[in-house]
């Protein structure tokens, strides 16, 4: 299988530059797996088609300001750095611009030496590993010092920081939103729950390797990025009561979706576990947990629509994203919905 088989064409203008006023306006179109049938409706309409008994997943995680701009500490160059994943207290993997201009043992200087990261080791994927000093506390550094960091394909500036945020986000520590919970309100969930739907949170901390393009032409020798994930075990419990009880399992996302399939034993069966998944689902994928999808619309040859060809099917797939293009979707992390089932 090609990455070339799940290429199409997308005009540049479908893609979503900001937040709708209201985050449940935008549109919805729902993929019936069993039927082959395609509705055009809008997020609000969701409830119409989950029932009593029916389990949402949403992940919790909360985007960090992790974009910092700084200063190299011997000569002055300009630096920007992207926090990706920390490996310990205070020592971080990067994304470093100008990368070159750093050498091992040098360090950058954010704020006017409020905080300085010293680069102390070189990975092979070219990303950086920063040791960082600071005044205080470190979370509070960040929130004074970083900025929020939105996708490249944004290029407007955001008004309202939360907009990148889901309204449920707790967990501190993704590089990237969730972005098929930004569609949901307080009341739109306050809905689903008065309807008898059980709504549960796990987490995974989204890297930025959700946005890294797959460089292989086969796409069983791309090698995916890892991300931390966690389950306690009253939501595991719950999960396995909703399965034996055969309730559906509606995932909130890609990052769901992964996190549900990393935990499960082949009968389905959840139990509470924390670690780092780094599973890659295409088409030939047998699910053992999810029953749903709700998901945004995605970039041609990347890994998240392979995930959503598996779950649909990469025929139908393909034809309906034919159909969100021609009736004007918005794509990516501001932009519409699909609902599969």
């Amino acid at each position: 299988m090609n990455v070339s088989d799940f290429d199409f064409h997308l005009p540049e203008e479908l893609i979503a530059q900001h937040p709708l006023a209201q985050r449940d306006a935008s549109r919805l179109m729902v993929l019936h797996r069993g039927t082959q049938v395609i509705e055009h409706r809008h997020f609000y309409d969701l409830p119409e088609y989950l029932r009593s008994g029916d389990v949402l997943v949403l992940n919790n995680t909360r985007v960090i300001p992790a974009r910092l701009l700084g200063e190299k500490t011997q000569g002055g160059a300009r630096m920007e750095i992207l926090l990706l994943k920390r490996w310990e207290r205070d020592i971080w993997e990067v994304l470093l611009k100008p990368a070159k201009r750093l050498r091992l043992g040098q360090s950058v200087d954010f704020g006017g030496g409020i905080l300085q990261g010293e680069l102390v080791d070189i990975l092979p994927n070219g990303n950086r590993i920063l040791h960082f000093s600071y005044r205080g506390v470190f979370e509070a550094v960040l929130d004074q010092l970083g900025q929020m960091p939105l996708p490249p394909y944004i290029t407007e500036t955001l008004a309202d920081s939360e907009r990148y945020q889901t309204v449920y986000a707790k967990e501190r520590g993704s590089a990237a939103a969730p972005t098929a919970g930004l569609h949901f309100t307080p009341e739109l969930l306050a809905a689903l729950r008065e309807r008898g739907i059980e709504v549960l949170e796990i987490l995974l901390h989204v890297g930025l390797g959700t946005f890294r393009p797959v460089q292989v032409e086969n796409i069983h020798e791309h090698v995916m990025h890892s991300e931390y994930y966690q389950m306690d075990e009253e939501t595991a419990a719950r999960l396995n009561r909703a399965k034996a009880e055969k309730r559906r399992i509606i995932a909130v996302g890609t990052t769901v979706t992964r996190t549900l399939e990393t935990i499960a034993a082949p009968d389905g069966r959840m139990k509470a576990q924390e670690g780092w998944t780094d599973i890659f689902i295409y088409p030939g994928y047998t699910f053992q947990a999810v029953d749903g999808l709700i998901t945004n619309f995605h970039f041609p040859k990347s890994t998240l629509i392979m995930l959503v060809s598996a779950f649909a099917g990469r025929t139908f797939t393909l034809q309906a994203y034919e159909k969100a293009i021609g009736k004007g979707y918005r794509f990516f992390s501001f932009g519409d919905a699909m609902f599969i089932v």
